[in-house]
């Protein structure tokens, strides 16, 4: 096989869902011995493109070549016939079973299962790429990454040398994901052919040989990383110059709103999901909160908003309407969102949880006032200028306010849930994973809008997963880990390291290291 003969060659690939068009007509090439990123905003059609090459869709028009050789993949099993292996940003993995049970699960050895032989295999593979996994441990007493590293540990002992990584540093820190991109560049340099789906600029141009661009379903073009910039890349994905700066402005006047003081909270199995955390949120700032998905912050953003139940601690408000001083422990989430305090949570399920998916946009707007005592049926005028209004502002693509949510894309409808938090003018304003899922445009147009409501002298938290944007829009950064705070720091001097050591550690940093 000639060295130029590229791994996978897409030709005119075309994919189709009822009326909506994923992919349309994409020509790829990925070589061996090369990282290419698939870069594209969600939506654009990354992850059906890559479940076609692995087997989960079949195109509707359009060839696959693997080294050269026209290829048919209609089952996961076909893809790892021609050797392809992905790994999903979701782990499908048994939780009670050891590393080595997960990896030759389903897996038909030559010469009969033995379990010590493929330990021994599993070893071999770790030490060849620098993995760092005990083949004997079990999948529940694992981090993310080490699950991750099973996923990727057991496509390779399948043999696969084609690699497929959907969003793979979604789940890790910084320093988890300097040691995958370490393991990713030895099996580059072993001659494998890697294909990373990744919106993360900075991490596109760190890692790969090649990017290549799509939008709105269709192939833009692809650049050698060296030869290309944030910018360009930028460009390419949204269609037009989009200048990528958060502007943070300095807090001014600002007065502790919000003191939460060793509030301490049980799950139902009674684990302890927050354990003594303590902060101040100001008004007139934009706290932000980092760490590991599941460490807490869902947790303790209900707390404050009255949805989840503390064992002991105080959740204090000041008022600045009244100036009175009002535990919200004692209060039901009504009261306390008549206060003025509003939790805007993206949650994965946003239909589930946020919006009612058959009633339309100005409905849903309304579901905040039906409680302030006008009766629903008189005052559709006002949530239907208010639906409006978030229509216009962040750019909703939707017919018109009346048309349901459920009909939505899934960013959209982000778009209503956060903007109808912010229409509510409130004093304390909690947005989690606001920007979960969307674009480019859209992420910047909410950043902006938090940080209007922040010179508007709300006191903003903000719960995010990309340390980038927590260190350019934020004033503090308070770290979770485990339902610990494990430090506070100033988000104009922080870096992603110091971070990240602070979403692992054990200790408890409280407000001791907080920079004033």
């Amino acid at each position: 096989m000639d060295a130029k003969t590229p791994a996978i060659e897409l030709k005119n690939i075309t994919k189709t869902f009822g009326k909506v068009v994923a992919n349309k007509d994409i020509c790829l090439t990925v070589h061996r011995g090369e990282i290419l990123s698939v870069l594209g905003e969600n939506g654009s059609g990354k992850t059906t493109l890559m479940n076609m090459i692995s087997g989960i869709y079949f195109p509707d028009h359009g060839q696959i070549f693997i080294n050269g050789k026209e290829a048919v993949i209609s089952s996961p099993k076909d893809a790892f016939d021609y050797k392809i292996g992905m790994i999903h940003q979701h782990f499908k993995l048994v939780d009670i079973f050891t590393a080595t049970e997960n990896i030759v699960l389903g897996f038909k050895e030559k010469d009969g299962f033995n379990i010590k032989k493929s330990a021994q295999r599993i070893k071999e593979i770790s030490e060849q790429y620098g993995f760092d996994l005990d083949p004997m441990k079990k999948i529940y007493e694992m981090s993310v990454s080490e699950k991750q590293m099973v996923e990727i540990i057991k496509v390779l002992y399948r043999g696969a040398d084609i690699l497929i990584l959907d969003e793979p540093t979604a789940v890790l820190t910084p320093q988890e994901t300097k040691k995958l991109f370490a393991i990713l560049r030895r099996m580059r340099d072993d001659g494998k052919a890697i294909i990373i789906i990744t919106h993360k600029l900075h991490e596109v141009l760190e890692l790969s040989d090649r990017v290549a661009v799509l939008r709105k379903g269709e192939y833009v073009g692809s650049v050698e990383t060296a030869k290309t910039s944030e910018a360009e890349l930028t460009e390419m994905m949204v269609g037009k110059k989009i200048s990528l700066n958060i502007e943070r402005s300095e807090p001014k006047n600002p007065e502790d709103r919000l003191v939460v003081k060793h509030v301490n909270c049980m799950s139902i199995e009674g684990i302890k999901i927050l354990d003594d955390v303590s902060f101040t949120a100001r008004s007139g700032e934009i706290l932000g909160i980092a760490g590991i998905a599941g460490s807490g912050q869902r947790e303790l953003l209900e707390a404050i908003a009255g949805l989840q139940h503390i064992e002991t601690g105080e959740i204090l408000y000041n008022d600045p309407k009244t100036g009175a001083v009002e535990d919200l422990r004692d209060k039901n989430p009504l009261q306390i969102r008549e206060l003025g305090v509003r939790l805007s949570f993206v949650p994965e399920d946003r239909l589930g949880m946020g919006l009612v998916g058959n009633m339309d946009i100005v409905d849903n707007m309304m579901l905040r006032s039906y409680r302030s005592g006008k009766t629903a049926f008189l005052e559709r005028k006002e949530p239907k200028s208010l639906a409006d209004r978030i229509i216009e502002q962040l750019d909703v693509t939707t017919p018109n306010a009346n048309t349901p949510v459920r009909r939505l894309s899934g960013g959209n409808v982000q778009k209503v849930l956060v903007g109808r938090e912010i229409a509510a003018a409130p004093t304390v304003l909690m947005a989690a994973y606001p920007v979960r899922g969307l674009d480019i445009n859209s992420s910047y147009l909410i950043y902006n809008l938090l940080n209007l409501q922040k010179e508007n002298g709300v006191a903003v938290i903000f719960v995010g997963e990309d340390l980038d944007v927590l260190i350019e829009l934020c004033d503090r950064i308070m770290v979770i880990g485990s339902g610990r705070v494990t430090g506070i720091v100033d988000g104009r001097k922080t870096t992603k390291e110091e971070i990240g050591l602070l979403m692992t550690s054990r200790t408890d940093g409280g407000e001791s290291n907080e920079q004033h």
